[in-house]
């Protein structure tokens, strides 16, 4: 929203193809003066007529449009929009990669079989002549460099989407019990299992903390909770089920420790916006978690898939509230320095132009 804001008020004509949202998202984006098309995309689907549907849907969108730029978020927009643009010869291309996921992170035969199978698609993709790839951490970089699939001279790397400081006002903790906070979709890739084996470890040592999970299910995710694994999961007595929250700096004031156990990302929002609520965090020593936090710093780093270890760097935090609470100020900083809306949404912009000027000098040559 603040990279469209900020182009529309330059004086570009913004128009927003979306898949899956939400109706309060819609009606903001149309409030806003957005011009918006429903393009029909279901992430979880490898129906083949299901996805040339979104392929022909995303072509007749391109040509009725005729865009000066694309900016592509995502896996299939990024894919299948990558090769539209280029057949049909849009000027200029942004392609957003959020983190390469579950693709990359499973070692399923299947998912390896079907990652061998795109990778002439993916070089493809990334084969416009006129193109900024933006990723979001250097493992993600390298992975793809190497994988031989992306030019590092097309690359820019951007720490996350940005988050807004001022939104973040309540740096001091809350007093009372400790309170840990897990805030993300119920993934088994986000760790949401290791969260909770974690505290039931804590809570079985008669460690006096509150353990807190913020999510809701995501069905279309191959690595989603379903509905029995969720009431399932709610009978434990380890940890309280929130379920979906939208005021996450309401959430993260109640709070002390942030904790993300992921398996893989771009650049977490969650750990993101725990920096900029001043609180410390721990996450897992994999591709984007790391690279949210400056480690022993502003968070504890432990390694995937280990809840011994998570539990014993959580623990660590709950029996240091002074060393916590220094973290918490120092990442702050790095979220001011790092992450603040303004710069991200700068850098976006400048990537705009850039591609304009190239097109520009393509065309006087």
């Amino acid at each position: 929203m603040p990279i469209a804001e900020a182009a529309k008020a330059k004086g570009f004509k913004v128009v927003i193809g979306y898949g899956e949202d939400g109706d309060a998202n819609l009606k903001l984006l149309k409030q806003k003066g957005f011009k918006i098309k429903h393009i029909p995309m279901h992430r979880k689907s490898i129906n083949l007529f299901n996805e040339l549907k979104t392929i022909f849907c995303i072509w007749n969108f391109f040509k009725k449009e005729k865009p000066d730029i694309v900016h592509l978020v995502t896996i299939k927009p990024y894919l299948y929009g990558g090769i539209i643009s280029r057949i049909i010869r849009v000027p200029c291309l942004v392609s957003a990669i959020s983190g390469l996921g579950t693709l990359f992170i499973s070692k399923d035969f299947r998912i390896r079989t079907l990652r061998s199978l795109l990778y002439p698609i993916y070089k493809m993709t990334f084969n416009h002549s006129n193109q900024i790839v933006i990723i979001q951490n250097k493992s993600d970089l390298k992975t793809l460099v190497n994988w031989g699939v992306l030019n590092l001279s097309k690359i820019r790397l951007i720490k996350g989407s940005g988050v807004k400081l001022e939104n973040f006002i309540n740096p001091d903790e809350p007093k009372g019990e400790t309170i840990v906070c897990f805030a993300a979709r119920l993934l088994r890739d986000k760790g949401v299992y290791d969260f909770i084996s974690a505290a039931r470890l804590l809570k079985k040592k008669g460690v006096r903390a509150r353990f807190l999970l913020a999510g809701e299910l995501d069905q279309n995710n191959a690595s989603g909770l379903n509905f029995d694994e969720y009431n399932e999961l709610k009978k434990e007595n380890s940890v309280e089920f929130l379920g979906y929250k939208d005021n996450v700096p309401e959430l993260y004031a109640k709070s002390h420790i942030i904790c993300l156990p992921s398996y893989r990302e771009g650049l977490p929002k969650s750990l993101i916006e725990a920096a900029a609520a001043s609180r410390a965090i721990v996450t897992t020593d994999v591709p984007g978690c790391r690279d949210a936090i400056i480690p022993n710093k502003t968070g504890l780093l432990v390694p995937a898939k280990d809840p011994l270890k998570l539990a014993d760097a959580l623990n660590w935090l709950i029996e240091h509230p002074k060393e916590r609470i220094f973290m918490g100020k120092e990442g702050r900083k790095f979220a001011e320095k790092e992450f603040r809306i303004k710069k991200i949404v700068h850098e976006h912009l400048d990537i705009y132009q850039q591609l304009i000027d190239k097109k520009s000098k393509i065309i006087l040559s």
